[in-house]
């Protein structure tokens, strides 16, 4: 069995027009990034590619990303129950460890993936989510890919330290002074009633 990082892009936002709060059936995915620690390989899929992508996430036991049980699973979800029900697949049936929500129960707050990526990999992100919707309205596929790609190896390298350390050092919301937040353990959530 698989484990998967991943992260997805989308065409546009919960504020456009017609889309609405928590819409998530309203949005529409541009690419997903998704690396595969079986295969040890990273993967970047575009709308058109998703039944590959799915055949990729049935093998997967674990999934791995950043804010994902409040976005990105809901919207992978909806794509995967649209393309047929042969797929089987429900991502809410899967172990996930969701990073952000990891932090938020330590610390209470959220951060930002680019923040976090800096104080514990010394890099941050290469762009912003309104960004990637400018590129793909733009035509610009290959660097919104490669945007994508950026944020799942973040992603990657900021779960490895979180699952070795047993710790992730995070910049305190208001001051910005970094603190080192312990976990016990990484607490997978595999339930389909956490939305």
């Amino acid at each position: 069995m698989d484990t998967l990082v991943f992260d997805i892009e989308t065409k546009n936002f919960f504020t456009d027009p017609g889309v609405g709060r928590d819409n998530f059936g309203a949005l529409e995915i541009s690419v997903v990034g998704v690396y595969s620690y079986a295969q040890e390989k990273y993967f970047c899929y575009a709308e058109d590619e998703l039944e590959k992508l799915a055949e990729l996430f049935r093998e997967a036991e674990r999934i791995i990303g950043f804010s994902i049980n409040r976005y990105d699973v809901p919207v992978l979800n909806l794509y995967f129950q649209k393309l047929s029900d042969r797929l089987g697949l429900d991502l809410f049936q899967k172990e996930r460890v969701d990073l952000l929500e990891e932090i938020e129960l330590v610390t209470g707050k959220r951060i930002s993936l680019g923040k976090l990526a800096q104080a514990n990999l010394g890099a941050g992100k290469t762009g912003t989510g309104a960004q990637a919707i400018e590129l793909y309205r733009e035509g610009k596929i290959d660097e919104l890919k490669a945007y994508c790609l950026k944020d799942v190896e973040l992603t990657k390298g900021i779960y490895e330290l979180y699952r070795e350390r047993k710790f992730l050092y995070v910049p305190h919301y208001i001051t910005g002074e970094i603190q080192k937040i312990e976990f016990m353990k990484p607490s997978y959530a595999k339930t389909a009633n956490l939305f």
